[in-house]
């Protein structure tokens, strides 16, 4: 099953439920030091359980620039698969794009779209709207 974020009436499709865990544990480890929610509490408690509230919407914006810009440091080998295996590695392994060259690129959609990206324009389009945003199943 696909999932993606939903702002009604517009979905955006992100691709395995998995994938996107992957998005959120690699932030997790890697960028919150293994405390959940302590630099990004908008994105890492209220999105990641399933719904952002439109009054939290621009600060998670900020939020969100602040994750792309830590992101660009890190090489594509820090990619974290599961938060709650170590373990795990992604189905793919290290055979990604030569035009990968940092985290914040290495998350794409299904459909070939940069996740971070396709997160700002649902983003922009809750603020159009006046709504929350939520993470949906397709």
């Amino acid at each position: 099953m696909a999932v993606g974020f939903y702002v009604d009436p517009c979905f955006y499709l992100i691709g395995s439920g998995d994938f996107l865990n992957s998005f959120f544990s690699t932030i997790y480890i890697k960028l919150e030091d293994s405390f959940w929610g302590s630099k990004y509490p908008l994105i890492m408690n209220e999105l990641y359980n399933g719904r952002l509230e439109k009054d939290n919407v621009l600060q998670a914006q900020k939020e969100l620039q602040q994750v792309k810009e830590a992101l660009a440091k890190l090489p594509p080998t820090e990619v974290v698969w599961d938060f709650e295996d170590l373990s795990l590695s992604p189905p793919w392994g290290n055979d990604i794009s030569e035009e990968i060259t940092n985290m914040a690129e290495y998350f794409v959609t299904s459909d070939g779209k940069n996740l971070i990206d396709v997160l700002e324009k649902a983003l922009k389009t809750a603020i159009e709207l006046e709504d929350g945003l939520s993470i949906d199943v397709l």
